[in-house]
């Protein structure tokens, strides 16, 4: 994109040079008098002029603010947002303009928005109840928020099949409600043509996971696991009709696979978010050399998703805590975990396509951007690209 910008990268320095030799006296012998360079002298010191007028850096362009480039997608983002005492899943542009609330329910607490490959449907899942009296329950609503569906009851974290035709939940540990991420067991998928629910091949197995998502050719569902598995805590793939699981060796968790299947990006740490290339066509996937570190030492950094088009990231940003009890509807534990208000969280973007180290703290506008500022426990984004709606509808 730079060779396209006037002046290219060398032009003042060769324009200055050329005219000054066109200024020069004509070959004729100049007065000494003058103080003009003998030609002996003036042959020797002109490439050497231009040696050095060549390696002058050039001026380098304006870069382009990273919303411009936002606001230009044909991409929302949505995600879910603790207003007027409420959990409520909202929708906005790209870059983050024309913000609308999808669900405008007062009574019941919507989390964790997933939206569908096709960009027709969002799962999601929905708090009723108070304490460990709290059910938790999957659902699914069209993308503007009509015609609402509850699945099951006592699931959570919900996860889109790369056909958008069924939907992958894990199922509540224990029957009072804890709202610790990783106490889950099983993993369950329900088809939407047909309502059947059926388990994971190799269901009994899988325990203490938390934020699955399928790889886009199906193969594989990468997940979190903590203190099951026989795993402390880590990263792993699951075979998606099988019992094969590889351990993918990385710290940190919420893993979430690009759209083009070939990176990853995952919480590295509370303040580091890391993206790795992954080949999840191949027979024994790994994660390659990480390529890309956004760090913020001061705030936490968590949930991350792909744009579309695999060239962007969104993340949840905000201070430490545990939560607030006077908030209704919510519960105490690390601020990052659904359910947990999250004052002064707000969602950020950067651009994944360039290497190395973005520092949050010091990025300019050509690498960040906020695209929420009001601090009510902005969570969880998923990007999508809105469906064209069909006639009728």
């Amino acid at each position: 994109m730079k060779m396209n910008n006037w002046p290219p990268p060398f032009a003042p320095p060769i324009l200055h040079f050329s005219f000054a030799i066109r200024s020069w006296p004509p070959p004729r012998e100049p007065s000494r008098r003058g103080g003009a360079l003998p030609p002996r002298l003036l042959s020797a010191v002109v490439p050497l002029l231009a040696a050095a007028l060549l390696a002058a850096p050039a001026l380098a362009p304006a870069q382009t603010a990273l919303r411009e480039h936002l606001k230009a997608l044909p991409f929302k983002i949505a995600w879910e947002c603790y207003v007027n005492d409420n959990w409520e899943i909202f929708a906005m542009n790209a870059d983050g303009s024309a913000p609308v609330n999808l669900t405008q329910t007062p009574h019941e607490h919507e989390h964790y928005p997933q939206v569908s490959p096709d960009g027709t449907r969002i799962a999601f899942v929905e708090d009723r109840g108070d304490g460990r009296d709290t059910v938790r329950s999957l659902w699914v609503m069209d993308i503007d928020g009509r015609h609402r569906k509850k699945l099951a009851d006592y699931a959570r974290q919900p996860f889109w099949s790369p056909d958008s035709q069924t939907v992958g939940f894990l199922q509540q540990e224990y029957p009072k409600f804890n709202v610790i991420d990783f106490f889950t067991k099983g993993m369950e998928f329900y088809d939407l043509a047909t309502g059947a629910i059926t388990p994971h091949a190799n269901t009994t197995n899988l325990h203490h996971l938390y934020n699955p998502n399928f790889s886009p050719n199906g193969r594989w569902i990468v997940s979190t696991v903590h203190a099951g598995m026989g795993v402390d805590h880590g990263i792993l793939l699951l075979e998606a009709q099988g019992d094969r699981i590889l351990n993918l060796k990385i710290p940190g968790c919420r893993p979430c696979l690009s759209p083009d299947g070939q990176q990853v990006a995952w919480g590295a740490g509370d303040h580091e978010i890391a993206v790795a290339p992954i080949d999840t066509t191949a027979e024994t996937p790994v994660v390659g050399p990480w390529r890309l570190h956004i760090k913020d030492e001061t705030n936490k950094i968590y949930h991350v998703d792909w744009s579309p088009d695999s060239r962007f990231l969104c993340f949840s940003r905000g201070p430490d805590g545990e939560g607030d009890l006077s908030k209704p509807g919510t519960f105490q534990a690390a601020c990052e975990i659904v359910g947990v208000h999250a004052q002064g969280w707000n969602l950020c973007v950067v651009s994944a396509e360039r290497d190395g180290t973005i520092d949050l703290n010091a990025a300019t506008d050509a690498d960040f951007t906020m695209l929420t500022t009001n601090g009510c426990s902005n969570k969880e984004p998923a990007w999508f690209r809105p469906a064209r709606r069909r006639r009728g509808q």
